[in-house]
């Protein structure tokens, strides 16, 4: 029987400097992991990895940050070989990189088009071969979407629309390597209390958010919290492998599929 928990296992988080993925990096060396990559995208989130490293290490666990621009098959393949030879080879690998446009259809441009299909759906296609080529059996993978899959709203197309492909990538994905024991997930979180969300909404649509998920009123914020998410990452990387295939909403009902 495959070793599931999380102890003495070897991690690479992608976009794991800050946020969900910084808090993912906490959370899975607490509960043992062996050795954390981190990805952190550009120079202005060193300081925020180098902080995450720290406690990683200060939790118990080898730590390293390792930076990149995962919009070439050639910089998710490096980020791979990176990992591997500062902390072994992998046992599961989390895919958190996104990129959020909020416009109309009618005013996106194609250099818009481009760069948010770079982010959201090529860097997780390679991360997904690469994840698949280089994890060891019984390993676990998991991609981070958004709720607005489940949306039928205005003004998110090439947001939601280049997040899209990633539940067929994740659907192929887990019947290409579950032969070899590996789960893939893809985890969609509502509207995040995080600075990744604010600055693509307006006040009135931050109001919105706040209020329209079913369980709004029992949260902090109104918003799904990086905190509610973590605990269902944790599940998936671990006890919860018998899941594979599927796209998984977290949003406290802000959406349904």
């Amino acid at each position: 029987m495959a070793d599931h928990s999380i102890k003495g296992k070897t991690v690479l988080i992608a976009g794991g400097a800050k946020n969900l993925g910084g808090l993912i990096a906490r959370d899975l060396a607490g509960q043992g992991a062996k050795a954390v990559a981190i990805h952190y995208n550009s120079a202005a989130s060193k300081a925020d990895a180098d902080v995450t490293v720290a406690a990683l290490q200060a939790a118990g666990a080898q730590a390293v940050a390792i930076q990149a621009d995962l919009t070439t098959a050639g910089a998710v393949e490096k980020l791979f070989a990176d990992a591997i030879a500062a902390v072994g080879k992998l046992d599961i690998a989390i895919n958190t990189v996104g990129k959020v446009l909020k416009k109309p259809i009618t005013e996106i441009s194609e250099t818009e088009y481009d760069d948010m299909t770079a982010v959201n759906s090529k860097t997780a296609f390679f991360f997904l071969k690469e994840a698949g080529k280089n994890l060891n059996d019984n390993g676990k993978i998991v991609t981070v979407v958004t709720s607005l899959l489940g949306a039928y709203t205005p003004f998110y197309a090439a947001y939601a629309g280049t997040k899209a492909p990633v539940e067929h990538y994740t659907r192929a994905a887990s019947k290409e390597f579950g032969a070899r024991g590996i789960s893939v997930t893809a985890v969609g979180p509502g509207p995040m209390d995080t600075p990744f969300f604010y600055p693509a909404e307006g006040a009135d649509a931050v109001a919105y958010h706040k209020t329209a998920a079913a369980l709004s009123p029992f949260s902090k914020t109104g918003l799904t919290s990086i905190e509610d998410v973590v605990p269902f990452i944790r599940h998936l990387v671990s006890d919860g492998w018998w899941i594979t295939g599927q796209t998984i909403l977290i949003n406290g009902g802000y959406t349904t599929k």
